[in-house]
């Protein structure tokens, strides 16, 4: 299908009408809060999975909010005269947001979901018929240019972010504009870029009917629309990276072959970067027979540039083509066609060698050091988001790293990171635990294991003494060589740092 099966879009040029839907908006209290109030959190998270007959039970009833949800997240045709109490209806009629459905009804020509910000910002993200329950794949609306709303990979994204005051920041393939949207928060000047018009026109939409400043706008794949002496202090994407065959669908397909799209995107973005500015992309990335995934990504950061790569999750290449089949609900279509686009995509992985593909984060920070890090890990574990202070604190402790070597890190002073718990392992009434691990309940809420000397160094952690008097009085207490321990413990101490269990004082 083409962009002629999509619906016409409101105008963008009106930003009156949209300061007046919005207004209207908040004042049947339809938000983020007042839905999940309205709908209940079965019914809520239902929405996500792509089911709406729970809010449709939860909306039968008359109410402002009631009229809203269904109006504008199910999709359900109203009558003309109970919308013209809540909305300025010909208005809405005339800029595009509404249009007419029979003789005396009216339905909504874009989806418009309300979303928090994380200030308690109340904020709406628009997008096309269908996409702001389940995906392109909720309602079924399958063309090529379709505009996702708010999804599972944008709020990760969006919570990966560090948040600090910027100057200029950009937002590759912004889709819905979310990403713009947050950035606006923080940035005094947004570009946002992406390859589908129609993505700009609805992040234009969304950006007017949030109350946030309108962004610089420009259409192109990756950098292209952008210069080659623009530089920022941001940089966000969450790109069209499903690794496929062909590129039949604009907001998830790069149209490269293999992880190449995120490939170029990571590559490019060393020379986009103000010093100490930060990028966050989230990829996907190709396992593929005899190399290390590692060695794969390490190999796509740019030189000048801190790394820290997070594989969150791993499919094999049948489980990913089945994913990305029912997203584009081609499980529902003709089982012959879904046969033959399943055979293509295994013959793609085949061709390419890949027995399966990666998942997860890479954030890069412009660096002026000597020795960039790069820091390549799996975690599948859950996190708590937002992790934008976690990742920021990362790279905090990278620079810390890197200017001390082990006589200074032994001089140095250091505190317990807040909510770290101690879990002794063994076997029951044994006199000594087998091992012994520290336990983060936040942020990354990792976990690690020590030895008796690790978890009694940080345990006394305070700050008050430094890391070789500690280990001196350790020494003495468990009948060590207090030369051979100082020796033998600032690589353990270094882990801990780097993992976020101890912090500088």
């Amino acid at each position: 299908m083409s962009n002629a099966s999509l619906s016409p879009l409101p105008s963008a040029d009106r930003p009156d009408v949209a300061t007046r839907l919005r207004d209207a908006l908040l004042g049947a209290s339809f938000t983020a809060d007042g839905l999940l109030e309205l709908l209940g959190a079965p019914a809520y998270a239902a929405l996500s999975r792509s089911e709406t007959v729970p809010a449709l039970r939860a909306t039968r009833g008359d109410t402002p909010l009631e009229l809203l949800v269904r109006l504008f997240l199910l999709q359900q045709p109203a009558p003309h005269a109970r919308v013209a109490d809540v909305l300025p209806v010909d208005a809405c009629l005339e800029s595009g947001w509404l249009d007419h459905a029979g003789d005396d009804e009216v339905t909504a020509t874009v989806d418009v979901r309300p979303y928090g910000g994380p200030g308690g910002e109340d904020w709406f993200v628009v997008s096309d018929l269908g996409c702001a329950v389940g995906g392109a794949g909720g309602i079924g609306n399958h063309a090529e240019g379709v505009v996702l709303g708010v999804g599972g990979a944008s709020t990760t994204l969006a919570g990966l972010t560090v948040r600090t005051p910027v100057s200029a920041a950009l937002d590759l393939g912004t889709g819905s504009g979310i990403q713009a949207l947050h950035a606006a928060a923080h940035a005094t000047r947004v570009t946002a870029t992406d390859v589908n018009p129609r993505a700009l026109h609805i992040t234009a939409l969304t950006l007017a009917l949030s109350g946030a400043p309108a962004a610089d706008l420009r259409e192109g794949s990756l950098y292209e629309p952008v210069a080659d002496d623009e530089t920022y202090d941001l940089i966000v994407s969450n790109p069209p990276f499903v690794i496929s065959p062909g590129a039949r669908l604009t907001y998830r397909d790069g149209g490269m072959g293999g992880d190449d799209l995120c490939r170029s995107l990571v590559q490019q973005t060393g020379e986009r970067l103000n010093e100490g500015g930060f990028a966050h992309f989230l990829a996907n990335w190709q396992h593929v027979e005899g190399e290390e995934w590692t060695d794969r990504l390490r190999s796509w950061v740019p030189h000048g540039c801190d790394a820290w790569i997070v594989q969150r999750e791993v499919q094999d290449v049948t489980q990913y083509a089945e994913l990305w089949l029912r997203d584009a609900g081609d499980h529902r279509g003709d089982p012959a066609d879904y046969q033959a686009r399943y055979d293509a995509w295994l013959d793609e992985f085949e061709a390419r060698k890949v027995k399966a593909v990666g998942f997860g984060w890479i954030t890069l920070r412009r660096t002026g050091a000597a020795d960039p890090s790069v820091v390549a890990e799996e975690w599948p574990h859950p996190v708590e988001q937002p992790l934008g202070e976690t990742v920021r604190a990362h790279f905090d402790r990278v620079d810390y790293l890197r200017s001390h070597d082990d006589a200074a890190l032994l001089e140095a002073h250091f505190t317990l990171s807040g909510e770290v718990v101690q879990e002794q392992v063994g076997l029951p009434g044994a006199e000594d635990p087998e091992h012994v691990v520290l336990r983060q309940n936040r942020g990354m809420r990792r976990a690690t294991r020590v030895d008796t000397v690790g978890a009694g160094f940080a345990g006394v952690c305070d700050g008050t003494m430094s890391a070789g008097r500690i280990l001196d009085a350790i020494a003495q207490l468990v009948g060590e060589d207090p030369v051979a321990l100082r020796d033998r413990t600032p690589a353990q101490i270094r882990l801990l740092v780097e993992q976020g269990f101890l912090e500088p004082a």
